[in-house]
C-alpha cells in the first residue's frame, strides 16, 4: 500500500509541507475513531484503575513504537543516501527492506486486516445505534429491527454506491466530519455522565471496582490498542511536515493529549453507569430527541467515512486482480472499469456479511486490537528495529525491542485463544 493510500487530511497551503499545528490535527484525526465510545465498557470489564493504566500503557507503547519506525527510516536514509533514494518510506517499504517481498506482503496483509476490522466495526456501530433510535420491539405488527437488517438493507446499498467514488481527496472532508461528530458524541456522553454523577451524591467511586479481575485487563488493553488507529500513517505524517525535526515533540503532544481524553472518558462513563454500561456507550443515552439526533448525525458521518476505511483494501485487491496492461490486451477500457467496480462492490458485500455475524462491538474491538493491531503496532516495529538498527542500538534498547516483540506476540496469541475458547 502506498503512502498516499490515506493521505494527511489537513494539507498545508504551500508545497513546503504541513505546519506543526496542521500535523497535530492530522495525527489526532488519524487516531481518534469509534473505538473511544467502547472504552467505558472496557473499564467496567477491567475496573476503572486497571482500565486507566491499560489505556495509558497502550498510549505510551504506541508512541514508543512509532519512534521505532522513525528510527528505522532514519537508519535506512543514512544507508541509502548515496543511492539517491528520496528518503520517504511506507510501512510496506520497511517490510521489504527488512525481509524482502515476504516482508512487504505480510506487512500489507496485516494493514489490510486492520483496515477490514475497522470497517466492520463501523458497520456494527452504525447498525446498533440505528436500532436504538428506531426500536420496533413494542409493536407486534412490525418485525424487530436488527443490526444485521440495517447493514444489509440500508448500509450495503449505500456503501456499494459510495465505493464508485475513487478520488481520496473527495472523501477526505467526510473523515474530518466524522471526527467532529465523534467529538460531539463524546461531549454529549460526558454531559450525561456528569449529570448522573451529580445526581448520585456521595463518592463517585462508591460501588465501582478499581480492579475487576486479572482476565479483564487484556480485554481493556485490546480495546485501548484498537482506539489508537492510524499507526501505519506515522511515516506519511512525518514526511508531510515542513520541518521534520519537530515531528517527535508534536507526536508526543498528540498521543499524550488523546490518552488523557481516553482515560477521562472511560473513567467517567464507568463511574456514571456502573455495571449497566453498554458496549457502545451511546446506547446508554436517554431516548430523547437530542441524543437521537446526535446518534443519527454520527451514523451518517461514519457511513460517509466508510469508503476511506475501505480505500486501502480496494487498492490491494485491484493491484492483484487488475495489474497494468493485462486487461488492456484482452478487452476495452469500459469493460475493465466495470470489472473494477464489480470487485469493489464484492469487497464491500463481503465486509458487510462479516459485520452481520459480529455478536458485540466491544468484544470485536478487543479482538481486533489484541491481535491484528498488536502485530501492526508493536510486533512489526520492534522486529524492524532489531533488523535495521541491530548492533548499532544499545543493549537496553535491544532488550526493550525484544520485550515488545515477545509481549506483542503473547498478547496477540491470548486474544486469538480467547475468541476460539469462547466459540
Amino acid at each position: 500500500m502506498g503512502a498516499d493510500a490515506k493521505a494527511p487530511l489537513l494539507e498545508g497551503r504551500t508545497r513546503r509541507g504541513a505546519t506543526p499545528a496542521q500535523t497535530l490535527g492530522n495525527i489526532v484525526v488519524s487516531i481518534v475513531g469509534t473505538g473511544v465510545l467502547g472504552l467505558p465498557y472496557a473499564f467496567r470489564t477491567s475496573g476503572w484503575l486497571a482500565g486507566a493504566l491499560g489505556v495509558a500503557g497502550a498510549g505510551a507503547a504506541t508512541f514508543y513504537c512509532m519512534l521505532l519506525l522513525l528510527d528505522c527510516r532514519d537508519k535506512l536514509r543514512e544507508q541509502e543516501a548515496e543511492e539517491g533514494h528520496d528518503g520517504n518510506y511506507t510501512y510496506g517499504d520497511l517490510g521489504e527492506k527488512c525481509f524482502g517481498a515476504i516482508g512487504r506482503y505480510f506487512t500489507e496483509v496485516t494493514i489490510i486486516l486492520s483496515q477490514t476490522g475497522g470497517s466492520v466495526a463501523y458497520l456494527v456501530f452504525i447498525g446498533q445505534n440505528i436500532c436504538s433510535v428506531f426500536p420496533t420491539g413494542g409493536d407486534e405488527q412490525l418485525p424487530r429491527l436488527s443490526p444485521a437488517a440495517v447493514v444489509l438493507t440500508v448500509l450495503l446499498p449505500a456503501e456499494a454506491a459510495l465505493s464508485f467514488i475513487r478520488s481520496l481527496s473527495s472523501l477526505a472532508p467526510f473523515s474530518i466530519l466524522a471526527d467532529a461528530c465523534t467529538v460531539l458524541a463524546v461531549a454529549t456522553v460526558v454531559k450525561e455522565d456528569l449529570q448522573l454523577l451529580a445526581g448520585r451524591g456521595g463518592s463517585p467511586f462508591e460501588g465501582r471496582s478499581a480492579f475487576a479481575g486479572l482476565w479483564g485487563v487484556p480485554f481493556a488493553c485490546g480495546v485501548a490498542v484498537f482506539c489508537f488507529e492510524g499507526f501505519c500513517l506515522t511515516l506519511a505524517l512525518e514526511a508531510s511536515m515542513s520541518d521534520r525535526r519537530k515531528f517527535r515533540p508534536v507526536l508526543l503532544q498528540a498521543i499524550a493529549g488523546v490518552t488523557v481524553v481516553y482515560v477521562c472518558f472511560g473513567v467517567c462513563g464507568y463511574l456514571a453507569y456502573g455495571d449497566a454500561i453498554r458496549d457502545i456507550v451511546t446506547l446508554n443515552l436517554p431516548k430523547i430527541w437530542s441524543t437521537a439526533a446526535v446518534k443519527i448525525v454520527l451514523c451518517i458521518a461514519l457511513a460517509l467515512t466508510f469508503p476511506m476505511m475501505m480505500h486501502p483494501i480496494h487498492e490491494i485487491v485491484e493491484a492483484r486482480l487488475f495489474p497494468p496492461g493485462r486487461w488492456a490486451r484482452r478487452c476495452r477500457g469500459g469493460v475493465e472499469r466495470a470489472a473494477v467496480q464489480a470487485s469493489r462492490v464484492a469487497v464491500v458485500a463481503a465486509v458487510a456479511a462479516v459485520a452481520c455475524f459480529v455478536p458485540a462491538f466491544g468484544e470485536f474491538a478487543s479482538f481486533v486490537g489484541s491481535t491484528v493491531c498488536a502485530l501492526l503496532s508493536f510486533v512489526l516495529p520492534a522486529l524492524f528495529h532489531i533488523r535495521v538498527v541491530g548492533a548499532a542500538a544499545s543493549a537496553w534498547r535491544r532488550a526493550v525491542d525484544g520485550c515488545f516483540l515477545l509481549l506483542g506476540l503473547a498478547f496477540a496469541g491470548h486474544g486469538l485463544y480467547t475468541v476460539v475458547a469462547r466459540h
